[in-house]
């Protein structure tokens, strides 16, 4: 009876299974002729053959010990290169010195301490016609005003809010400055950056210059980058020159009831017995300025950082870099906002460029498409 069975379900189902394989082998024999199939299995194929990893592997064993040997090279160039990068270190300190003098003329002409001679304030405009008619024009209402005016001409200390106005013109430094931080920061007077010393470990301080105040009592508050400049042991072909790996700030002296980095809340509490309630006040931490300078630490005892943390911690890292890059080295500038529609127009440049590079592959794909048109 189980043959009967087995005899009456296997023809069908060979027939079927038959018919299947046919119109398989069939639609496989169609796309095969397709050239455009043809030409994608072929370029995935040549993808597969060509990729760097791949051609090393086929190599003869006595050519990949020389390519060993390259590597061997490559290390010892590193090290000459980290080398380069702590003499530059050394002539950065160099000229920091030379600068000095200028920054601290800076500082006066800024705090109004000494006021520019006419040589000094000299500086010549493109479009200094324009402005002298318009100045003749003005000159000539200044007049009219003084006549009709009581006495005292406006002439305030040296130059108000600069550094403040340089906190509010670059936008990285914007982001990080709520309102309440407004007011300290117009008591800031100067921004130096001090490198480390001959003979210490590769690092840069920026000094915060305030005046008297009542916020806080420090004169100066300070932020200290460690750099390094070695090739990872793990990864010594990924040295690209000295790099932050970490930074220390210091503690302010607030004074009472003026420390913008906490917020007072107030919070209700329920007695699970008795059922009363108080009402108690604890301190939180509040985004502010300010808390630039109590850094989170880069985890030093192998564990890693989580997302958020690695982010927070390569943005204080850009801060400090910009700083002593550019706006200690060119603050004029960016007062004046000069600097900043420079960088703007770098940017622009560059997008314009890879704009360009995109437009030269699309004309390729046509190129191709011209080549190999659709079937």
């Amino acid at each position: 009876m189980a043959e009967n069975s087995l005899s009456d379900g296997s023809p069908a189902d060979s027939a079927e299974a038959a018919k299947n394989a046919s119109n398989t082998e069939k639609l496989t024999d169609q796309v095969m002729q397709n050239p455009q199939v043809l030409a994608a299995l072929q370029e995935r194929l040549d993808n597969v053959s060509h990729t760097p990893s791949s051609y090393i592997e086929t190599l003869p064993k006595a050519v990949k010990r020389r390519i060993n040997a390259l590597k061997q090279l490559q290390v010892r160039c590193a090290h000459i290169e980290a080398k380069f990068y702590e003499e530059v270190h050394d002539l950065e300190r160099k000229y920091a010195a030379l600068y000095q003098p200028l920054f601290d003329k800076r500082r006066e002409f800024i705090t109004g301490d000494v006021e520019p001679t006419d040589a000094e304030s000299a500086w010549h405009s493109e479009n200094e016609e324009e402005e002298k008619l318009a100045g003749d024009m003005k000159n000539k209402v200044v007049i009219a005003e003084k006549e009709a005016a009581t006495a005292e001409e406006l002439n305030p200390k040296g130059i108000p809010e600069f550094w403040f106005t340089i906190f509010r013109n670059v936008d990285m430094l914007s982001e990080l400055v709520q309102e309440y931080d407004e007011p300290i920061l117009k008591h800031l007077q100067d921004i130096k950056v001090k490198f480390s010393d001959p003979g210490q470990p590769m690092s840069f301080v920026l000094e915060f210059h305030f005046e008297p105040n009542d916020y806080f009592t420090n004169p100066v508050l300070t932020k200290t980058y460690k750099m390094k400049s070695e090739p990872d042991k793990a990864d010594p072909f990924s040295f690209e020159g000295p790099e932050i790996v970490d930074c220390d700030g210091c503690t302010i002296d607030w004074k009472k009831g003026k420390n913008v980095t906490v917020k007072t809340i107030k919070k209700k509490q329920k007695h699970k017995g008795r059922g009363t309630v108080r009402t108690i006040t604890k301190q939180v931490p509040n985004e502010s300025f300010f808390n630039f300078f109590s850094p989170l630490k880069a985890s030093g005892d192998g564990e890693s950082l989580d997302e958020d943390s690695e982010f927070t911690l390569a943005s204080d890292f850009e801060i400090g870099h910009f700083f002593r890059e550019r706006i200690v080295p060119r603050a004029v500038l960016y007062f004046t906002g000069e600097a900043i529609e420079d960088d703007d127009n770098f940017e622009e440049g560059e997008e314009g460029e890879e704009e360009e590079l995109e437009g030269d592959e699309e004309g390729e794909e046509e190129d191709d498409a011209d080549v190999n048109p659709k079937v």
